[in-house]
């Protein structure tokens, strides 16, 4: 009907998908057709994951010490609320279908680590897939939905990452729709995070079934793969918006693979782009630098901006020693959030003109965000010297106040696309 099979699956997972393909053709006859209905997501979610840092080595106490430390720290004060386990928390099923914490690494069981995290005024995540094993082979949610999701809303959990691995073939809408219509029914708010990869370019149609959606594969710390994934939203960039968030996947800020300024300019581009942010370092060892760049509340407000408008790439020059571009992003109050980004191997001169920017006016007030300098006011343009692999991350308001069309993040990306270096 509409598998594709590359290898012959075990025989337990065949049969299985086999009686998933019979209960699909079914419910498309039905014609059920319904949409998220949680009420979350109206700013991007911020908190910690545990994949990037530590993969399937997670246990109890682990995630018992990072509940402290984003308290301890300041994070969560600051929005980082999200404590998130990732693959390989879970063993097995029960005999009627109920998915089994693994008691080797969670002793406790999960429902006592979610009352410790929400002891600390925190909120608790979890990982599954919509596949019937997860990426890691540990069991997937597929045809266990409303068992899994009945468990999620015992055990009060707010959060459901939910990846697309072993999933043979079976249309990736249905299966995500099984499992937001599970999450649903429980009346328990689970924010719905939709790890499909962007095979299926989710930014056009996800909004119907999650809360946010990766737009690409998994992120890795190299500044090759942060520069890979960032130009995958240049032409999709424009279609996040409050609840529902494009997701280029964790943050790698700390874990040691990048420069202090490619993290900066991580950092930056996901708070402007709005994509949740999800710490993916050990936060028992951050470096001061670690903590400066996630701790920055100026770059976190472009992220949380009550206006909810995703920044776009204006556009991307080539010059001298490499490529450089600049991001923009509407915020509210008449303000906007400029990021100057140099590519190149040297320090480059990048200047944007107000024109360029659709204000109107001559004259700006500017602040630099990573500085936390004001520059007083500006007139004309920006024109600042960004160092190699660095960003010139501003927040400005024109003197005469911004007059931005209501299509002005679709004018833009249409100019991005036509200036996309291939």
């Amino acid at each position: 009907f509409f598998f594709l099979m590359i290898r012959r699956p075990p025989r337990s997972t065949q049969s299985r998908s086999s009686a998933a393909s019979d209960v699909y053709k079914r419910q498309v006859l039905l014609g059920c057709v319904l949409s998220l209905d949680n009420g979350l997501g109206q700013k991007p979610p911020m908190g910690w994951n545990s994949w990037n840092k530590f993969a399937c080595e997670i246990n109890e106490t682990l995630i018992q010490q990072t509940a402290n430390r984003l308290v301890e720290t300041g994070l969560a004060a600051l929005g980082y609320v999200y404590v998130n386990l990732d693959d390989c928390w879970q063993l097995s099923r029960d005999i009627n279908g109920y998915i089994v914490e693994d008691n080797n690494t969670f002793p406790s069981g999960i429902k006592a680590l979610s009352d410790y995290v929400h002891s600390k005024g925190l909120k608790f995540g979890l990982y599954s897939d919509a596949g019937f094993l997860t990426c890691q082979k540990r069991p997937g949610g597929l045809m266990y939905e409303r068992q899994d999701a009945q468990k999620y809303a015992e055990w009060e959990v707010d959060y459901l990452k939910y990846d697309n691995c072993y999933a043979f073939g079976i249309p990736v809408k249905w299966r995500y729709e099984r499992m937001r219509n599970a999450l649903n029914e429980t009346g328990r708010p689970i924010f719905f995070s939709m790890c499909e990869w962007g095979f299926k370019d989710p930014a056009h149609w996800a909004r119907e079934y999650g809360n946010s959606w990766r737009t690409t594969g998994d992120i890795n710390d190299t500044w090759a793969s942060f520069l890979d994934i960032l130009d995958r939203q240049v032409e999709i960039s424009h279609l996040g918006g409050p609840g529902g968030w494009n997701d280029p996947d964790m943050l790698e800020v700390g874990n040691g693979g990048m420069t202090t300024s490619e993290y900066e300019a991580h950092f930056a581009l996901w708070a402007l782009l709005k994509s949740p942010l999800l710490i993916g370092c050990d936060l028992t060892t951050m470096t001061e630098d670690t903590k400066r760049i996630l701790m920055n509340e100026e770059i976190i407000e472009l992220n949380q901006d009550d206006l909810g408008k995703s920044g776009v790439r204006l556009w991307q020059r080539q010059g001298e020693h490499g490529l450089y571009e600049v991001w923009v992003g509407e915020l509210s109050g008449n303000e906007l959030g400029v990021i100057m980004f140099n590519r190149g191997e040297e320090t480059t001169q990048i200047t944007v003109s107000y024109e360029e920017l659709k204000w109107n006016g001559q004259h700006a007030n500017v602040r630099d965000l990573y500085a936390r300098q004001d520059l007083g006011l500006v007139a004309g343009e920006l024109r600042f010297d960004v160092p190699s692999h660095s960003v010139k991350v501003l927040r400005a308001v024109s003197y005469t106040h911004l007059t931005l069309p209501t299509i002005y993040s679709v004018q833009i990306s249409v100019v991005a696309v036509s200036l996309k270096k291939k």
